[in-house]
């Protein structure tokens, strides 16, 4: 468990290390204050995990080494039931010059381990990030990837009530990544805590209890990190967007009491969202497989000169499974007048696992690029819900969709490559 209570950090910024020293000599200010945190506040229970996400320089980094002793805080308390490790930035306590494993006991020290418990674990260790004889060479010959395999076998082996974990996960190769997320995920069964500090907005969705979101070195938001999420897409969105109407990031509850966080400029209306059968009636639920249509009515404040209309469809997380727009798709739009009512539908199949889907739509103006926009006009989050159900003839599967494989079986004579 670890309970964080009003902390804030501010450091002093000069514009040469020649103003430090003439501060003081001269007895005179020559820095300027920068709050780096402001009151932040936050539980994690046992066994949860705590996701934070922000544009850079919100405070991430320095809450993490807050956390993790590098730097202390000016004000506010931290309470840790246990030790708290983690994966921060790259090389942190370790020497270039000496070896792999003379890293491992001089990094394992730094975390509060003992020389017996090191020598008990350093081959666990050093099996754990196959790194294979590469370990007795020095890590000044390290790639990034091979630190960070490193990095997190100590860390990890250290058996922290509390780990941390940032964007230094993202320089390893695939297959490390998903091997480091299982053993976090058997951390988090045993009972362990996990903050986890990532752009990655789907892994925070997918893996995360709860999550807050740090703007400014303040909380900006804190809740279920499919709301946290929403509400920073659409601030990210409203920063992107360079037309002449603000954006608003407006707050909703649906009927399921979750938050939803839509943007808007107020420039254009959805009407109507509905999804259709093949037989063209309403449905809120369907079969693996079947082919729906979403029908979206937009009616338009302002000329639009080249609109463009698209869909997401997102599972329980929160987590896209489909989304695209009529300009990714390469379909030609034609302007929308003042007044004017543009109905849009998108046909598909839906091979969809069994399983709860939320379906959002979104209005923008001007696309460039791959699916960047110049305007973004309207996005609705989770404007419907939409049950697939198991197909009763199909076959049984899991994971998120239906690829339908087919199989071939050849033994005895026929079995020849």
């Amino acid at each position: 468990m670890i309970r964080v209570s009003g902390v804030t950090k501010r450091f002093k910024l000069y514009h040469s290390p020649r103003d430090r020293l003439k501060e003081i000599l001269f007895r005179k200010q020559y820095h300027r204050d920068f709050t780096a945190l402001d009151n932040v506040s936050f539980e994690v229970g046992e066994g949860e995990t705590l996701g934070i996400i922000g544009q850079n320089g919100a405070g991430k980094s320095t809450l993490l080494k807050i956390l993790s002793g590098v730097i202390i805080a000016d004000d506010g308390t931290i309470e840790v039931d246990g030790k708290v490790t983690g994966l921060l930035e790259l090389g942190t306590g370790f020497n270039p010059e000496l070896t792999g494993v003379e890293n491992i006991y001089m990094n394992g020290t730094f975390l509060g381990m003992s020389r017996d418990e090191l020598d008990r674990k350093k081959q666990s260790i050093i099996d754990f990030t196959e790194l294979g004889d590469f370990v007795y060479d020095p890590i000044k010959t390290y790639s990034s990837g091979m630190l960070m395999r490193l990095a997190f076998s100590i860390a990890i082996h250290a058996e922290p009530k509390c780990f941390l974990v940032d964007e230094a996960l993202s320089v390893g190769d695939a297959y490390f990544q998903q091997k480091c997320m299982r053993k976090i995920q058997e951390f988090r069964a045993a009972g362990g805590s996990i903050i986890f500090v990532s752009h990655d907005t789907n892994a925070v969705k997918t893996l995360c209890d709860y999550a807050i979101m740090l703007e400014g070195g303040k909380i900006a938001m804190a809740g279920k990190p499919k709301e946290v999420v929403d509400f920073y897409q659409g601030l990210l969105l409203k920063k992107a967007h360079v037309g002449p109407s603000e954006v608003r990031v407006d707050r909703r509850v649906h009927a399921d009491s979750d938050l939803h966080s839509d943007v808007s400029t107020g420039e254009v209306d959805v009407t109507s969202l509905r999804i259709l059968n093949q037989a063209g009636e309403d449905v809120d639920s369907i079969e693996t497989d079947d082919t729906i249509v979403i029908r979206i009515c937009v009616q338009s404040r302002r000329y639009l000169d080249d609109p463009h209309y698209g869909f997401i469809i997102r599972n329980n997380l929160g987590v896209s499974v489909s989304e695209t727009n009529t300009y990714c798709m390469g379909v030609a739009t034609q302007p929308l007048s003042p007044g004017e009512v543009a109905v849009v539908e998108f046909e598909m199949a839906v091979p969809l696992a069994p399983g709860h889907y939320a379906v959002s739509v979104g209005v923008a103006n001007r696309g460039w690029g791959y699916g960047n926009f110049e305007e973004y006009l309207h996005l609705m989050h989770d404007g419907m819900i939409l049950t697939v159900m198991a197909k009763t003839d199909g076959i049984h599967f899991a994971g998120v969709f239906d690829m339908h494989p087919d199989v071939r079986i050849r033994q005895g004579r026929d079995a020849v490559l």
